[in-house]
């Protein structure tokens, strides 16, 4: 029986979790110092949306700001087509940005093991898997938590790639098309 490669075991996931830190304060810098530069991707129609949500969602800790742009690319969108193309390259977008908290959880090194929700996120993981990550991907918060649960629970990737995208681009594309046809349209539904 083979021992355990302590290259693999250690200094890999202490590798991709240095990798994860570093793109979230890169972003956090780049936000903090040039907060006009993502206000302004908005003007790159489709190219913006991916790179706003990729952006937002590759950090750990801002995830909430993307579907504010995606909801302002919606509205100056020219029809409801347009608002769901927005929706479907924004959707890739987060997708590809996701990547980041399944990795940090990939790596083993989790910092939340002690909290409630999270812990609750891994028991849903656990019972319920890829719905887990597609009911969580449907919504604006949370949503690094199952993906730091999927890489600690090594869930495949590409199912977690899959639901993730499905659910976050149903988000923007309804964010795009709520953009796209006001607010005004939007609010006897809500109750």
């Amino acid at each position: 029986m083979a021992k355990d490669n302590p290259i693999k075991k250690v200094l890999v996931p202490s590798l991709v979790l240095l990798l994860v830190i570093a793109i979230t304060i890169g972003l956090f810098y780049f936000y903090k110092h040039y907060p006009d530069r993502i206000e302004q991707l908005q003007r790159y129609g489709y190219l913006g949306a991916f790179l706003i949500t990729l952006t937002f969602n590759a950090t750990v800790v801002l995830p909430a700001g993307s579907i504010l742009m995606v909801i302002a690319l919606g509205a100056g969108a020219q029809s409801a087509q347009s608002a769901i193309l927005i929706g479907l390259v924004g959707g890739v977008g987060a997708t590809i940005g996701e990547i980041t908290g399944y990795m940090a959880g990939y790596s083993g090194r989790v910092v939340m093991e002690r909290s409630k929700l999270y812990n609750r996120v891994v028991g849903w993981m656990k019972k319920w898997g890829i719905l887990t990550i597609f009911g969580l991907a449907l919504a604006p918060l949370f949503f690094d938590l199952a993906g730091i649960a999927a890489g600690v629970l090594r869930f495949p990737l590409w199912k977690f790639l899959l639901a993730c995208w499905l659910g976050r681009t149903l988000l923007y594309i309804g964010a795009a098309l709520a953009g796209a046809w006001g607010w005004e349209a939007v609010l006897p539904y809500l109750g």
